[in-house]
């Protein structure tokens, strides 16, 4: 069985992978990659051997900070985050859960006073296997997937 290459490869850049399928379009609004002039590739739904589908994105000459690869943890635990040079990995950041997550999460709870007023959100995680995140605010725990409000 031979083996092809769905996106091409970047010269220079950041390779985001491993990204859980359904993830990849709320990564790049996270990391506002559409206000850019990047040249972005984006993968949906390949196969992958240790998380069944995932996504991924390949972003042209910008290379990401530690903040931003932690901020991608909280949609992509596993994500494999890899810097490019010259066609080469010269680098890889290892992501990690962060124990707090500002200005990114719109709390689910209608009655979260970070839905009535402007206030920046403030997400506490509280555990990090199964992603739950407490607002700081209302005091309601959540899991990740409960969260369907991002701020872009």
């Amino acid at each position: 069985m031979s083996k092809t290459l769905s996106v091409a490869a970047i010269k220079e850049g950041t390779v985001i992978d491993h990204i859980p399928a359904g993830y990849a379009l709320i990564i790049l609004q996270l990391l506002k990659l559409s206000q850019g002039k990047y040249r972005i590739s984006l993968g949906l739904n390949f196969t992958s051997s240790s998380i069944g589908l995932k996504d991924l994105i390949k972003i042209e000459n910008r290379a990401l900070t530690e903040k931003e690869a932690h901020d991608i943890a909280v949609f992509a635990p596993q994500a494999t985050i890899n810097i490019i040079k010259n066609y080469q990995v010269a680098s890889k950041i290892l992501a990690k859960l962060p124990d707090a997550v500002a200005r990114i999460l719109v709390c689910p709870n209608p009655r979260c006073i970070t839905n009535h007023e402007i206030v920046d959100t403030l997400f506490h995680v509280e555990e990090h296997k199964q992603v739950r995140l407490r607002c700081h605010f209302c005091e309601k725990t959540f899991e990740r997937n409960e969260i369907k409000g991002y701020q872009p």
